[in-house]
């Protein structure tokens, strides 16, 4: 029988020689597999087919990578090797990467559905407008081998840049089909959407991984407006009604139009400008280790 596979991206933030060793000592007889550039992942996980198991030790962006990359129906393993770590810690695994290895690799296997947004594949979380903006202006920060991507704190700073530099003001810029217009949109397929350090954002708190995509979709922003939108956010409490929101569950699929081109993101990476979005659910359609 082939080897199980383990694809490890060296420059995570949580990733070291040591600590890859450990894991592969954990997963027992396997194939090592480092990524050496963007997009990497998708070709490493492309033919994974005949593999009892394919595991992933890094950061969420590789984590999509690789999903893009699968062509087979291969149990996958998600290993925290970044610095979010959204999707293994909403799929409940340990935040040690050593013990989350332990746990996947005796662990039972669970179906998940996954989303996709103009043919890319998206395993938590993707946005047009706000969010994808904060992930493109922290991304221009760049990453390094010691540190990987900049800091959650980094993050929470440029959201409150953003805000600031639009007083507090988003107005509707994009029509979602048969909903209406809206200021941007965020679309879950999982709770929390994403973490903030160890506090989780509550986007979409009926999301869940075995139903539909959620859409959450503010109709318009105003500085009056932020607090409760933060609180929301902070715990997933709160009528859609009174935070003026576009609020819809288990979906398959999402139609949305931009009055211009605006950024794209999908589990954390930024996909370039779009005109529109087309997204859709894929039931069902992943086994992962947890």
């Amino acid at each position: 029988m082939k080897q199980p596979i383990l694809i490890v991206n060296p420059f995570a933030s949580s990733v070291s020689e040591e600590r890859i060793a450990a894991v592969a000592a954990e997963l027992g007889d396997i194939e090592v597999r480092r990524t050496e550039h963007s997009g990497h992942a998708t070709e490493l996980a492309r033919g994974a087919g005949g593999r009892p198991a394919l595991y992933v030790f890094s950061g969420d962006g590789v984590f999509n990578e690789a999903l893009n990359g699968l062509d087979a129906d291969v149990p996958v393993g998600f290993i925290p090797g970044g610095g979010a770590n959204v999707l293994p810690r909403a799929l409940g695994l340990p935040r040690d990467p050593v013990a989350a290895a332990r746990r996947v690799v005796g662990g039972r296997t669970r179906r998940i559905s996954l989303g996709r947004v103009n043919g890319r594949r998206f395993a938590c979380s993707a946005g047009i407008g706000l969010a994808a903006e904060v992930v493109r202006r922290v991304d221009r920060r760049g990453r390094t081998e010691e540190w990987g991507r900049a800091s959650n704190m980094a993050f929470a700073w440029t959201v409150v840049q953003v805000v600031a530099e639009r007083r507090g003001r988003f107005e509707p810029v994009l029509e979602i089909a048969g909903r209406g217009r809206a200021a941007f949109a965020l679309v879950a397929n999982c709770d929390p959407f994403t973490y903030a350090g160890p506090v989780a954002v509550h986007v979409a708190p009926k999301a869940r991984f075995e139903l539909g995509l959620d859409l959450c979709a503010p109709r318009a922003v105003t500085p009056l407006a932020i607090p409760r939108l933060l609180a929301h956010f902070a715990t997933g409490r709160g009528h859609a009604r009174d935070l003026d929101l576009i609020y819809e569950h288990d979906l398959d699929r999402i139609e949305i139009r931009c009055d211009r081109a605006l950024p794209l993101q999908v589990d954390g990476e930024d996909l370039g400008d779009v005109d529109a979005a087309h997204f859709e659910c894929e039931r069902e359609v992943l086994r992962v280790l947890v």
